[in-house]
């Protein structure tokens, strides 16, 4: 056994643990502690908090050190809870979500046409799956795997309650995803992640390098592309919004189509962002340096 299959070995037996002990707990107590570990050890995590504070810094330049501070410890505790609300899905979709534009669901559902969910990393980004399926609309997500194969089995058995197929993002993936709705079958897609091969769309007033996937797929089955936001609004509560599909833009041009359509896309997300800038994850390389 290598020292990385040592490593990975051991780190998978740590998640483990922590998984069995929050699955043991009820959800309150499971997105508490979650949210408590993340504001103690998230902290101390230096150098993933100073790119969290330098992508602050520029995105909100008129707020001080201070709010900043507030800002990273919010979003620490926002990924605990994350954490330890990953066993409960089921349950929190089922009793905890507050779901608004359940009838942008219900169309996409039943216009018989395939179409696309996009979402970013706000909230539990999780929670989006479960609600949909819920209402009859099982979603293919497509997903950056784990870089630990152990710890991947435990991402899939906890979207696995939820009735969420997974497609692995690369060129495999982008198949499968084409093969989905090729059957008109539905896509997830968390949209907010850097991809360094990407196309320069503004975001926070600074071009990012975004993934085309979302506008490309949208335009090439003239699918409905919906999007939805996820609010934690208190402990393992939630309020889902879903809106209506976006409007293409029409220019006689694929390429620029695609474009604009990203840029709306990246304005929608910021705008989510601004106003919950405690639920994103800010510890995310999203810009170049």
């Amino acid at each position: 056994m290598t020292r990385k299959e040592l490593r990975q070995r051991l780190e998978a037996l740590g998640a483990r643990a922590v998984w069995a002990l929050f699955a043991a707990l009820p959800v309150d107590a499971a997105s508490g502690l979650g949210g408590w570990l993340g504001r103690s050890v998230g902290p101390l995590l230096g150098g993933v908090n100073r790119i969290a504070r330098k992508n602050l810094k520029a995105a909100f330049p008129e707020k001080s050190e201070a709010e900043i501070t507030v800002i990273i410890r919010g979003m620490w505790d926002n990924i605990g809870r994350v954490a330890g609300e990953f066993p409960h899905l089921d349950k929190i979709a089922n009793e905890r979500v507050e779901l608004v534009g359940a009838e942008y669901i219900d169309l996409l559902r039943d216009d018989g046409q395939p179409g696309i969910f996009i979402s970013g990393h706000v909230g539990n980004w999780e929670i989006n799956g479960a609600v949909a399926a819920l209402r009859g609309l099982p979603l293919h997500l497509v997903y950056r795997a784990a870089n630990n194969p152990h710890v991947e089995d435990l991402y899939r058995k906890g979207r696995a309650s939820i009735s969420t197929t997974m497609i692995q993002k690369g060129p495999e993936g982008a198949r499968q995803a084409l093969m989905v709705l090729k059957k008109g079958g539905h896509l997830g897609m968390l949209v907010d992640q850097k991809m360094n091969d990407g196309v320069p769309v503004p975001f926070f007033g600074r071009d990012a390098m975004t993934a085309p996937a979302q506008a490309a797929f949208a335009t090439r089955f003239k699918c409905p592309l919906v999007p939805a936001r996820v609010e934690r609004i208190g402990g393992a509560h939630f309020r889902v919004t879903v809106l209506p599909p976006m409007d293409f833009p029409h220019t006689n041009d694929n390429h620029e189509d695609n474009r604009l359509l990203l840029v709306r896309i990246n304005a929608l997300l910021e705008e989510w962002i601004r106003e919950r800038p405690d639920q994103w994850l800010w510890v995310h390389r999203r810009w170049p340096e």
